[in-house]
Parts: C-alpha cells; structure tokens; sequence
C-alpha cells in the first residue's frame, strides 16, 4: 500500500539538513481504508447470489434462511418448475464460502454458532451422498440414484454367474478325470465282449463244417412265433397272443386304412370325371366339372378332420399326415386326365382285338 509523501525543504535550512515529512490528507484516507477487511471478488459473487448484502453484516441465521429458500426453489428434487441442479450446486458453494468467511471475521462468539451450522448442515443436506455413484447414470440425483442401484444389481448378477461358471469347470474338470476312467473301462469290457463273440462264432463255424447242424430235429420247419420269452413279461405275452390271434389292430392303424381308401376314392371319382369330359372343356363341362369338385371336396372336408384325428394318437411323429387340398388334387387330376384317356384306348383296342379273335375262332371251328 502506498502513500503519497510531501518532502518540503526549506532553502534556509538546507544547510542544517532538517527536512519535514508531511502526510497528506489523502494519505491518511487510504490508510484509514487499507486497515479494514478487503472482500475478493468471488466472495461478493457468492453474497450476490445468496441475495445478501456483501459488507458482511449478516448473521448466520439469516445466512441460513436465505439458502433455504433457493434451496427450496433450485433443489432437483424439490419438485418446483425453477429446479435446476446447476444453479443449486452454486447456490451451495456460495453458502459454503459464505459461512467460512463470516467463521474467519467474527471468531469471537461464532464458535458455537458455525458447529450448531455444521450439524444442521450434515443433516439438511444429504444430497451430497447422491451426487457422485461413480459418474454413472443421468438425470437428477434420485433417478441416478435408482440407476446406480440397478448398476450395483447388474454386477452381482454377473458375479454370481461368474462363480458359478466357475465352479461348474472345476466339477466338469474333476468329472473329466471319472469319465476318462469310465471310457477306459468300458472300452476294456467292450474288447472282451468282442473276443468272447468272435470266438463264439469260430466254434459255430467249426461245428457248421463238421456238420453238427445238419441232423437237427425241427430243421425245415417254421418257428414257433408264440414261444415263450423267458425276458418277456408272462402277462403282456399272453395279451398280445390273444389279441394277434383275434385280429385286433391299434386305431392308429385302423384310421390310416381308412384315410388311405378314402384318398383313393376321390381321386378315382376326380380322375375319372375329368377323362370323361373334353380337352378343352364346353361350358357344359365346366359347369359338371365344378359340380364334381364341388361334392368331393365336402368329402376333403371329413378327410382332413380324420387326419388330424389321427396325427393325435399316431405314436411315431414320422408317420404324421398333412392336410389335402383341393386345388391340388384338382391339378393331379387334370394331369392325369390325359394319361388315363390313353390307358382306357389301350385296353378298347385291346377288348376288340381279342373280339376278333374269339370271332375268328369261332369261324374256323364251324
């Protein structure tokens, strides 16, 4: 800090070196002020924005009451259409700076005031708590909040499943070593087999040359089919013998009989109509065509009821049954028209050739 000095010297005593030092009213003024506190820049931000007067007279009491009320209006959770988390973050660090500014000029008697500040603050402000969760999550801090949550969930998911990976290679890697023992043991047994069968059937092929089986009782006969199995369970072998016996067959037998005769019913019925009319056809025989189609399909309607009666009882999927349809039937139909109008030539060519030589017969026998 600088002052501003007068040195008046006196040409009568310059001999005598007295020189007077005098401080000017200005001077004075400017050390007058620099010895009071100097308030930064910042600070006076930070009392702006808590709507306080910046000389500093404010009590803690009315510090607090200001943040309150832009708290109440900024907070994110607040739930009030001036909520903004920017402009309360710096609304919090004005009150901050604030308190340690008021905490530093007024130490006497603030002491018990700025810990009772403390404590409603550690108390009033547990949003702090929800303002980092690792940088994770967007919006306000309670959504952030939820996200974070659902995060932590998500990662002892992903541990657990982890562990338990885990744990099934190293069941899998002590169950390698059993199974590996397992193979070396049935491969064992599955030679011995092989060797027992292979000399099985050498010795029947040396007693087949010795001619062992040649004077057998019962050679040439047929086998009895109902002989009893000693495997077999007595009461289901008498059962199938007397339902074989008495003609019995399952209904999925019976009903694909059925289907299979009613297929080749219609087909008959199509392909005979259609040989019998033209190539091409008169409206006449389109109209008798139509009616035609019209009846067996009807019956096409009863048919593929009747299989999907069956495709229900069939026990081999394989053996299943798909649906007839009209309009290919139709084309079978048409394309064997021509064929079957061949066949029918043939065999009149055929009836009267061997008319004629029935007649010739005749003659020569007379």
């Amino acid at each position: 800090m600088s002052c501003t000095f007068l040195l008046l010297v006196s040409r009568s005593d310059t001999y005598h070196g007295r020189v007077l030092l005098v401080l000017s009213r200005r001077s004075l003024l400017l050390r007058a002020l620099s010895s009071g506190p100097q308030i930064s820049r910042s600070l006076r931000e930070s009392y702006r924005l808590l709507q306080l007067p910046d000389e500093g007279q404010s009590s803690p009491a009315q510090v607090k009451e200001a943040y309150l009320h832009l708290a109440k209006l900024y907070h994110p959770d607040s739930g009030a259409t001036t909520a903004d988390s920017a402009l309360f973050a710096r609304v919090e660090e004005a009150y901050r700076a604030v308190l340690a500014h008021q905490s530093k000029t007024k130490p006497a008697g603030w002491g018990q005031e700025v810990e009772e500040e403390d404590k409603s603050r550690g108390a009033a402000l547990p949003h702090r708590h929800y303002l980092s969760y690792d940088g994770m999550g967007s919006g306000t801090p309670s959504q952030r909040e939820r996200q974070y949550q659902q995060i932590r969930v998500d990662r002892a998911s992903e541990e657990i499943l982890n562990y338990r990976q885990r744990e099934h290679e190293r069941a899998a890697a002590a169950e390698g070593a059993l199974v590996e023992r397992d193979l070396r043991q049935r491969s064992r047994k599955i030679k011995i087999t092989q060797a027992v069968e292979r000399l099985v059937e050498d010795l029947i092929q040396e007693s087949m040359a010795r001619g062992d089986f040649t004077n057998l009782s019962g050679a040439g006969k047929p086998l009895n089919k109902f002989e009893h199995n000693p495997y077999a369970d007595p009461m289901t072998h008498n059962l199938n013998r007397i339902l074989i016996e008495n003609g019995y067959q399952p209904s999925w037998v019976v009903m694909q009989r059925d289907i299979r005769e009613t297929t080749a019913h219609f087909r008959k019925r199509l392909l005979e109509g259609r040989a019998r009319l033209g190539e091409p056809m008169t409206p006449i025989e389109h109209s008798q065509w139509d009616q035609l189609c019209a009846s067996v399909e009807e019956q096409l309607v009863k048919l593929n009821k009747m299989v999907d009666d069956y495709n229900l009882i069939v026990p081999m999927l394989n053996m299943q049954m798909v649906h007839f349809s009209m309009s290919r039937e139709m084309e079978r139909a048409v394309k064997g028209a021509h064929q079957h109008r061949l066949e029918q030539q043939r065999e009149r060519e055929k009836e009267r050739e061997r008319r004629k030589e029935e007649k010739k017969t005749s003659q020569r026998s007379n």
